[in-house]
């Protein structure tokens, strides 16, 4: 999949001010070896607590795309190195996390592309609490289970459809 998100921002216009193509804000590092990603969004909504995003990246992703929901805590991270190889080795496109990820040189071996506010090297807590396929909300763009993602070195977009 070759793309620019802003020759797709450019190519849809209309539906950008329809609302079926958000930009998410320029928030987020870059992390992993592939700058640029696409593909379904699976999503999960998680406060400081990683075992559903661990529980999710065991399952095949089958090129999706994992949007976590952190609620832009910067006081732990959802994702560490351990899970970077989880997400390739089960074939997921990419992860999305609106918190922290750590273990950053590891994930940046790992053929997958991440998207994150920051790096911190402390853990979640592990309780098992959080929601999966649902809508979340992140820098004010609504993302629902299978809108598509794409992310380049340019910003990060979701689309309610596929795009060409």
């Amino acid at each position: 999949m070759t793309f620019a998100t802003c020759d797709l921002c450019d190519a849809n216009e209309d539906r950008i001010a329809a609302g079926t193509l958000a930009v998410l804000p320029p928030i987020f590092q870059k992390f992993g070896a592939q700058l640029v990603f696409a593909g379904p969004a699976t999503t999960l909504k998680v406060f400081e607590d990683n075992v559903l995003v661990r529980a999710t990246l065991e399952t095949p992703g089958n090129g999706h795309v994992l949007v976590v929901d952190g609620g832009g805590s910067l006081r732990c991270a959802l994702v560490g190195g351990n899970l970077g190889v989880l997400a390739e080795k089960n074939g997921w496109a990419g992860i999305v996390v609106n918190g922290c990820i750590r273990d950053s040189e590891e994930i940046n071996t790992c053929n997958i592309g991440v998207r994150a506010l920051a790096t911190h090297p402390q853990r979640s807590v592990r309780k098992g609490a959080g929601d999966r396929d649902l809508r979340v909300t992140i820098g004010g763009a609504a993302i629902r289970p299978g809108d598509w993602i794409y992310a380049d070195a340019d910003g990060v977009l979701v689309s309610t459809e596929k795009l060409d």
